[in-house]
C-alpha cells in the first residue's frame, strides 16, 4: 500500500505546533504558579493583618491555605482550558495548511520525476503562500523553457553537424578506395567542410561564453564613424561579388564615442551585414548607419531583402533558427550569428532587435549601444 509522504509531513507540523504551544503553556502556567507562590502569600497575608485578623488567629492560617488552594485550582482549570484553545488554534492551522503544502509538495514531486509541465494553482492560503506558488510555478517555467533549449540544441546541433561529416565521410572513402583522386576541387570541399566545422564550434563556444557571463569585454571609447567605416570595408568586397549595393552612411553618423568592445561590435555589424547579405538578391540594397537616440547609439542595418513574417520575428535570435532552413545552409550561415550578436549587444548593456514589415519587404536590424 502506497503511503504519502505529504501526510506525515502534515503530521509532523501538526505534532510541532502542538508541541510548541503545549510548551508555550506550560512555562506560562509555571511561571504564573511560581510567581502566585512567592509574592501571593505575603501579600494577602499583609492585607489580612491590615483588615483586623490577628497574626496567631487560626482563622488566619484557614483563610490563607484557602487562598493558595483557589489559586492552584485556578491554575490547574486554566491550564486545561488553554490546552483545549491550543488543540483547537492547531487543528485550525494544520488544516489551513494541508492543501497548499500538499499541492506544493505533490508539484514538487512531479518536477523531480521530470514532469516539468507541473504547476500550482492558486493555494488561497493567504499572500506568502500564493507568492510561494507563484515562485514555484516561475522556476518550473524556467526550468522547462532549459530543457527545451536544452533538447532543441542537441537536436540541432546534431543537424548541423551532419552534413559536413557526412561529406567528409564520403570524400575520405572515396580517396581511399581510389573512387576519388586528390585534386583541386577535392581539396576545396574538404577546406570547406573542415572550415565550417571549425566555424560552428567557435560559434558555439561564443554562444556558451556570453550566455554563461564569461564573455570579456576591453571597453574603450570608439568613434561611431569608425565602427560603421571598419564594418563596411571588411564587407564591400563580398557584397560586391553578389551584385548587392552596399550604402554606407558614416559621414552622417554622430560624432561621438561609445564605451565599446571595437572588436565585439565589428563581430555584430559584421554578422548583421552577412545576414543581410544572404537574404538580399542581386540587385537589392543594404544600409549601414547610425543615430543618435536620447542617450545612446542605434546602429543600424536595413536591407531590401526577403524580410520576415510575424511569425518569424521572435525567433531570429534563437540558436540555429532560420526562416529559410535549406537556402541558409546553403549560404553558409551556422545560424548561431543572431544569437552571439544579440549576447554581445547584452553584454554592452544595450539590446539588438529585428524589425520588418513582411515577407518581401526586407529587415532592419537596430544595435543600440548606451552613451559613456
Amino acid at each position: 500500500m502506497r503511503t504519502d509522504s505529504s501526510t506525515g509531513a502534515r503530521g509532523g507540523l501538526a505534532s510541532r505546533l502542538m508541541l510548541a504551544q503545549v510548551l508555550v503553556l506550560g512555562a506560562s502556567v509555571v511561571t504564573a504558579g511560581v510567581v502566585a507562590a512567592i509574592v501571593g502569600p505575603p501579600l494577602f497575608h499583609e492585607h489580612l493583618l491590615e483588615a483586623g485578623h490577628a497574626a496567631d488567629s487560626p482563622q488566619l492560617a484557614h483563610i490563607e491555605q484557602a487562598y493558595r488552594d483557589a489559586s492552584l485550582v485556578s491554575l490547574g482549570v486554566a491550564l486545561v482550558i488553554a490546552l483545549a484553545c491550543a488543540a483547537a488554534v492547531t487543528w485550525y492551522v494544520t488544516r489551513r495548511l494541508q492543501a497548499p503544502l500538499g499541492a506544493l509538495a505533490n508539484a514538487a514531486r512531479e518536477v523531480s520525476r521530470g514532469h516539468l509541465g507541473a504547476r500550482v494553482g492558486p493555494l488561497g492560503a493567504g499572500t506568502e503562500f500564493d507568492e510561494l506558488g507563484q515562485a514555484f510555478n516561475l522556476m518550473a517555467s524556467q526550468l522547462e523553457q532549459t530543457e527545451d533549449t536544452r533538447r532543441r540544441l542537441l537536436s540541432d546541433l546534431a543537424h548541423e553537424l551532419r552534413t559536413p561529416i557526412a561529406t567528409l565521410t564520403v570524400y575520405c572513402e572515396g580517396l581511399r578506395d581510389g573512387v576519388t583522386t586528390w585534386n583541386t576541387e577535392t581539396e576545396r570541399v574538404l577546406t570547406e567542410q573542415t572550415e565550417r566545422l571549425a566555424r560552428l564550434a567557435a560559434d558555439l563556444d561564443d554562444v556558451s561564453r556570453a550566455e554563461e557571463g564569461r564573455l570579456a569585454l576591453e571597453l574603450s571609447p570608439t568613434p561611431v564613424r569608425e565602427l560603421i567605416w571598419s564594418a563596411a570595408q571588411a564587407k564591400r568586397e563580398a557584397f560586391a561579388r553578389q551584385g548587392v549595393e552596399l550604402d554606407v552612411q558614416a559621414d552622417a553618423a554622430p560624432d561621438v564615442d561609445v564605451a565599446a568592445d571595437p572588436r565585439r561590435v565589428g563581430q555584430v555589424l559584421d554578422n548583421l551585414l552577412a545576414n543581410a547579405l544572404r537574404h538580399t538578391p542581386p540587385g537589392g540594397s543594404v544600409r549601414l548607419f547610425a543615430r543618435a537616440v536620447h542617450d545612446a547609439v542605434e546602429f543600424v542595418v536595413a536591407d531590401t531583402g526577403d524580410g520576415m513574417s510575424t511569425d518569424q520575428l521572435p525567433h531570429v535570435f534563437e540558436r540555429f533558427y532560420r526562416g529559410d532552413t535549406a537556402r541558409d545552409r546553403e549560404r553558409g550561415g551556422s545560424g548561431l550569428g543572431l544569437t552571439i550578436s544579440r549576447a554581445i549587444a547584452d553584454a554592452h548593456h544595450g539590446s539588438l532587435v529585428a524589425s520588418s514589415p513582411g515577407p518581401g519587404h526586407g529587415s532592419t536590424f537596430t544595435l543600440a549601444l548606451p552613451l559613456p
